[in-house]
């Protein structure tokens, strides 16, 4: 595409969220320790579970997206984490950081001219980075809602 500056952008923007919806820095902000492991009634997961799951699908997707010796991940067992609450003090905070990198990454990937967004992931089926950077966003989006929603029920939403 002559000049995709415009989309490359938008998909940043979408990446980093925060026009339709909470953003990643707005739904984890002073999340309380004693919340995190908790699945409120009706919930299907802890805090912690949704922060690890964004972390994991969207770390999984940016490897995809990049790593010709890609592997595939078992399907839910390790899209999810082993515990409903994290497994250390740091836990959690390492899951923020960790996710936070791997934004970045995805929206240097998305701004970079070099990258060519409509090309085909050689070694996937069919695949785009734009689309990959479309199902990231929209992942984030359902689940950072979720997350919201529990922080609500659990009392902790501002």
């Amino acid at each position: 595409m002559a000049d995709d500056k415009a989309l490359r952008q938008h998909l940043v923007k979408l990446l980093k969220g925060g026009d339709a919806h909470a953003d990643f820095e707005h739904a984890i902000a002073d999340f309380p320790a004693e919340l995190r492991g908790k699945t409120p009634k009706g919930a299907e997961h802890s805090p912690w579970e949704l922060l690890e799951h964004l972390r994991i699908a969207q770390q999984d997707i940016l490897d995809f997206s990049i790593n010709p010796d890609y592997k595939e991940k078992e399907w839910p067992k390790e899209y999810w984490p082993a515990t409903d609450a994290p497994p250390d003090p740091k836990a959690w905070d390492r899951s923020i950081n960790a996710y936070c990198e791997d934004l970045k990454a995805l929206c240097a990937l998305a701004e970079d001219p070099k990258t060519e967004l409509f090309a085909k992931i050689p070694h996937g089926d069919g695949q785009t980075i734009l689309r990959e950077i479309l199902v990231v966003a929209d992942h984030n989006s359902y689940h950072l809602g979720q997350l919201v929603l529990l922080r609500r029920l659990l009392g902790a939403w501002n």
